[in-house]
Order: C-alpha cells, then sequence, then structure tokens
C-alpha cells in the first residue's frame, strides 16, 4: 500500500516541479521588463553570462514574435534541434539517432571554415524534453565531454508563452574545463584570439570607448548568441519546403548576426552560405 502511494505522487510532484518552473520563468519575464525594452541589442533581448576558474556559462532571455504551440513544437523535436545547431559556425554536420529518452544528437565540430568531417571532432549530446504542456517547455542537451577538451557541455532552453501570440524564451549555454584546458584557452585569447569580444560592457576607457568583455567569458556570450539567432532563424523559416526552409534560415542566421559584427563577423556573406550548403548536402542519413 505504501509503495502503491508512493508511486501515486510522481505524477503530481512532476506537474508541481512544471508548474514552479513555469512561474520562475514568468517572473524573470516581469523582473526583465526594463531591460528587454531598452538594451545594446534593438531587441527584447537579455544577455548575460558568468565565469569560475573551472566553468563558464551564458544566458539568454528573449521574446520572439511566434506562437509558442509552433515555437515549442520545434524546438522540443531533435531533428530540428540538428537544423539549428548547423547554423553555427563550427557546426560541421548533425545527425539524430535513438528515440525517447535514449535520443541523441551526434555533432561535428571544427574550425569556421569548410572542412572535411573525418577531420572535425565529434560530440554526442543526450537530448531530452524534461517537460512539456500548454505552458511550458524544457529541453536539455547534454554532453560529458565537449568540443575543444571541454566537459559537461549543456545547452539548456526553455519556453512559455506570452500574450499576441509571442512566446518567452531562456537559453542557457555552459561548459567547464579542467586545468590543462582553462591555460590553453587562456593562451588561445591572450594571441590569436586577443582582439575578440563579447557582448558585456565593462567600463568606459578615457577617451570614451566601451570596454567590453573578452576572453573564455566573452567566447561563451559569442556562442549563446549563436545559438539564440539560430533558434530565432529556424522558427522564422518553418513555412515552404525543406529547402526553402534551409535557404531561409542560413540567410536570416548571416544576416542577424552581422547586425553585432563587432563580436560575430567571422566571413563574408557568399562564403558562409556556401559552406553551409556544402555541409547540409553531405549531412550523413538519421539511422532508421
Amino acid at each position: 500500500m505504501l509503495a502503491l502511494l508512493c508511486a501515486g505522487t510522481g505524477p503530481a510532484r512532476a506537474d508541481e516541479a512544471e508548474a514552479a518552473s513555469a512561474a520562475s520563468l514568468q517572473a524573470r519575464h516581469a523582473a526583465s521588463q526594463a531591460r528587454l525594452g531598452r538594451n545594446q541589442f534593438q531587441r527584447p533581448l537579455v544577455l548575460d553570462s558568468s565565469e569560475t576558474p573551472s566553468a563558464v556559462a551564458g544566458d539568454v532571455h528573449a521574446v520572439v514574435n511566434f506562437p509558442f504551440e509552433a515555437a515549442a513544437g520545434a524546438l522540443g523535436t531533435p531533428a530540428d534541434w540538428c537544423d539549428i545547431l548547423m547554423l553555427h559556425l563550427n557546426t560541421k554536420s548533425c545527425r539524430v539517432s535513438g528515440t525517447g529518452p535514449a535520443t541523441i544528437l551526434t555533432v561535428w565540430t571544427g574550425i569556421k571554415h569548410d572542412q572535411p568531417i573525418e577531420e572535425a571532432s565529434r560530440v554526442d549530446l543526450a537530448f531530452r524534453v524534461a517537460a512539456r504542456s500548454a505552458a511550458y517547455l524544457r529541453v536539455e542537451l547534454h554532453a560529458g565531454a565537449g568540443p575543444m577538451g571541454t566537459r559537461d557541455y549543456r545547452i539548456t532552453l526553455e519556453a512559455i508563452p506570452l500574450a499576441a501570440g509571442q512566446t518567452f524564451i531562456h537559453l542557457a549555454f555552459s561548459n567547464a574545463y579542467g586545468s590543462l584546458g582553462r591555460l590553453a584557452m587562456q593562451a588561445y585569447f591572450a594571441t590569436a584570439a586577443r582582439d575578440r569580444i563579447g557582448f558585456t560592457v565593462l567600463d568606459a576607457l578615457p577617451d570614451g570607448r566601451l570596454r567590453h568583455v573578452g576572453g573564455v567569458r566573452g567566447a561563451v556570450e559569442r556562442n549563446v548568441m549563436r545559438y539564440y539567432l539560430a533558434i530565432e532563424s529556424h522558427l522564422g523559416a518553418l513555412s515552404g519546403s525543406p529547402q526553402a526552409r534551409f535557404e531561409k534560415r542560413i540567410r536570416a542566421w548571416y544576416e542577424a548576426s552581422e547586425l553585432y559584427s563587432r563580436q560575430l563577423h567571422e566571413m563574408e556573406q557568399g562564403a558562409y552560405l556556401e559552406m553551409k550548403r556544402r555541409e547540409n548536402a553531405r549531412r550523413p542519413a538519421d539511422p532508421a
């Protein structure tokens, strides 16, 4: 009898946890009104980041002009996440395998230029829809080992419906690294990437120029922003044939990224579009 009673509390507790998570995201939306209404991005978007000696994290909270039902339908689907991840400069290919709790997104990452998949690094992301209802979505992607020697690689997406057919989303991106990985990244950002910056303004220089965050924290801000723009571009291209959707989203992602060219520009539009067309053409088929 005790076992039956305990088992019966499972769904109820899950519903309570989901309702609490939705309420928490609603509270964050309410608390972010001032920052959503006026910011450097010229759109309803807030970006935050943090760094510790062993990990780095970036968060985007944003209002997107898509109904929750349509947004949740796409963002809760593994194949759509492969299409989203493929927009990033460093993603060379993506494949879905397994179903339900065993779903894996195998992602190949590499340099920011055309690269054979055989030369790219492989990351297996466990994909899980942690919660889905008419009022809340939570999707989690996690890999024990990530690209470039990182570990505990995580992407988390939450969403709730808003009035007027809009959706409020929270995108979180984080990874950890050991002492050797941190030293390697510090060396990289002190030399080849010393001029790369993120979005957070640290202070103003005597000549009036703004000093932005750099290093590993700047990198995570650029990455979480790229992933957010990929989500928005994907949602905006859901109509039409598969090929038309593909062309629409790669063009939309590039154009959106160029709005923040100081942080995100890496290559010219023609080179990016051709690279993504080649990568899409050679994507391995998802296992039956």
